[in-house]
C-alpha cells in the first residue's frame, strides 16, 4: 500500500513524520507536550514547520469525513479547528494496516476543559465554559449543524475577556443540513446535558470541581442558555405602531449579545396598528468586525467589546465625540493598546493574548485605583501587572507537562 496524503496546502515536511509507526509509539522528541483532552481515539501534538498539528489516528473513511466536515465548517466561518490534511495508506513495518490520521492545526491559546480546572480558576468556571458552549451550540445550529456528540470534551476553549469563547474540536458525528428541525435541535440539547453532566461529575470525583453546586443542577445551564439565546436569535416579536422605537431596540439587543442582523422580515397589520419583526439573517461577531474595521485588531467578541469600551473613554477622555471614528481610533491604538501590549517582556508573551493582557491591565488597574482611591496611570498598572500577576500564570501557548488524557477519569455517563 502506498501512503496517501490528501491536503488543500500540503506541506512536504509531513512525509517526514514516522507513519509505520502506532501513533501511541511516536518518539518523544518529535512530540509537543501540549494538553490533551479525553479522546475515544490516540491524540499526539507535533511540531513541524514552524507551526503545532495535532494528529488523530482514526478509520479511514471517518478521517476523510470529518476532514470535509471541518472544512465545510471554516467555509462557513463557524468556530472550528482548521483541518490540515489526512494521511491515509498506512502500514507497520511488518506490513500490517495502520489507521488513517486526521490532522489539524492546534488552535494556539485554547485548552480543553480539563485543562482549565488543572490550574487554579476562580468559581463560576464550569458556568462560563458552559454558556460557551451554548454561544457556540446555537451558532452551529443556526447554520444547520447537527453535532451529535455535545459535550466539554469536544469543544477547545480560549480566554475573552474574562469569560470564554468555544470552538469545535471533534465533528466526527456531525451532519450539515440546511435548516435542523426543532427535534434534532432538542436532541443535541440533552447529549450535552448528559455529557456535561458526566463530565462535571468526573471533575468532583477528582477533586477539581471548584463548585459547590450540584453537577446535574449546573449542566442543565446549557438548556436554559441555549434557549434564551435561541429566542433572542429568532423569535418573533409583535409590537405596536406606536412603539417603532422597539424595532431598534431589538437590533440593540441582538448587537448586546454580540450578533449583527444583516435583514429584518417586518410585516404590518392591514389597519396599521401593529408591527410583526422577525430577525431574518443573523451572524456574530459584531464588537469583534467593529473593531476590525476601526483598528485592525482581530480579537474575540468579549476582548473586542472590552477594548471598544476603552476606546470609548479615550474618546470622551480627550474631548472628541465629534471627530471621525476611525482617526480617534487609530491614535488610541499607538497611544493607549501598543504601549501597553509591547511592555511584556518577550518571555512572558506566551502567558496571554495580547488583547487578553490588555483585559486584564484594565482590570488591574480598576483594583489598584479603588485601593489607592484615587486614578492609577496605565503605564503604572502595566508595570505593576507584569511584576505581580503575569508571570504566576500558566503559559496558555503551550502549557508543557500537563496530560489531561493521563488523569483519572470516571465515565458516569449512562450506557457507557
Amino acid at each position: 500500500m502506498a501512503l496517501e496524503l490528501t491536503a488543500a496546502r500540503p506541506d512536504p515536511a509531513l512525509l517526514d513524520l514516522p507513519w509505520r509507526v502506532p501513533l501511541e509509539e511516536w518518539p518523544e522528541d518529535i512530540l509537543a507536550a501540549l494538553p490533551r483532552g479525553i479522546s475515544r481515539h490516540v491524540v499526539r501534538f507535533v511540531r513541524l514547520s514552524g507551526r503545532v498539528l495535532a494528529i488523530k489516528e482514526i478509520k479511514d473513511d471517518i478521517a476523510r469525513r470529518e476532514y470535509e466536515m471541518l472544512r465545510n465548517l471554516g467555509r462557513l466561518h463557524l468556530p472550528a479547528v482548521e483541518p490540515f490534511a489526512v494521511v491515509s495508506g498506512r502500514v507497520d513495518r511488518d506490513g500490517e494496516p495502520l489507521d488513517a490520521c486526521l490532522v489539524t492545526r492546534h488552535l494556539q491559546f485554547s485548552l480543553p476543559y480539563r485543562a482549565l480546572y488543572s490550574q487554579s480558576l476562580r468559581k463560576g468556571t464550569a458556568t462560563r465554559l458552559i454558556d460557551a458552549l451554548a454561544v457556540l451550540l446555537v451558532r452551529l445550529h443556526l447554520a444547520g449543524f447537527w453535532w451529535g456528540d455535545v459535550s466539554l470534551s469536544n469543544t477547545l476553549f480560549r480566554r475573552d475577556a474574562g469569560a470564554f469563547a468555544a470552538y469545535l474540536v471533534d465533528a466526527e458525528t456531525g451532519e450539515l443540513r440546511e435548516r435542523l428541525s426543532d427535534g434534532q435541535r432538542e436532541h443535541d440539547l440533552d447529549i450535552a446535558r448528559v455529557n456535561i453532566a458526566g463530565e462535571l461529575m468526573d471533575l468532583e470525583a477528582g477533586g477539581l470541581l471548584q463548585e459547590e453546586r450540584d453537577p446535574v443542577e449546573v449542566s442543565e445551564r446549557i438548556v436554559t442558555r441555549y434557549r434564551e439565546l435561541w429566542a433572542t436569535l429568532t423569535d418573533e416579536e409583535t409590537i405596536d405602531d406606536s412603539e417603532r422605537w422597539r424595532v431598534d431596540d431589538r437590533i440593540r439587543r441582538l448587537n448586546a449579545v454580540g450578533f449583527d442582523v444583516d435583514e429584518l422580515e417586518i410585516t404590518t397589520d392591514i389597519d396599521g396598528t401593529s408591527i410583526r419583526l422577525q430577525p431574518k439573517v443573523v451572524d456574530a461577531g459584531h464588537h469583534s468586525r467593529r473593531l476590525l474595521r476601526l483598528t485592525g485588531l482581530d480579537v474575540r467578541e468579549n476582548q473586542a467589546r472590552r477594548l471598544l469600551n476603552d476606546l470609548d473613554a479615550f474618546t470622551a477622555g480627550t474631548g472628541r465625540q465629534g471627530d471621525d471614528e476611525e482617526i480617534v481610533a487609530h491614535d488610541w491604538l499607538n497611544r493607549i493598546y501598543e504601549p501597553v501590549t509591547r511592555r511584556v517582556p518577550r518571555e512572558l508573551t506566551g502567558k496571554l493574548e495580547p488583547a487578553e493582557v490588555f483585559h486584564e491591565v484594565l482590570e488591574h488597574r480598576w483594583y489598584l485605583a479603588e485601593r489607592a482611591q484615587h486614578d492609577i496611570p496605565i503605564e503604572e498598572a502595566i508595570d505593576d501587572y507584569v511584576a505581580s500577576v503575569l508571570p504566576a500564570k500558566p503559559d496558555e501557548r503551550a502549557v508543557l507537562g500537563v496530560d489531561t488524557a493521563e488523569m483519572p477519569v470516571i465515565d458516569l455517563r449512562p450506557g457507557r
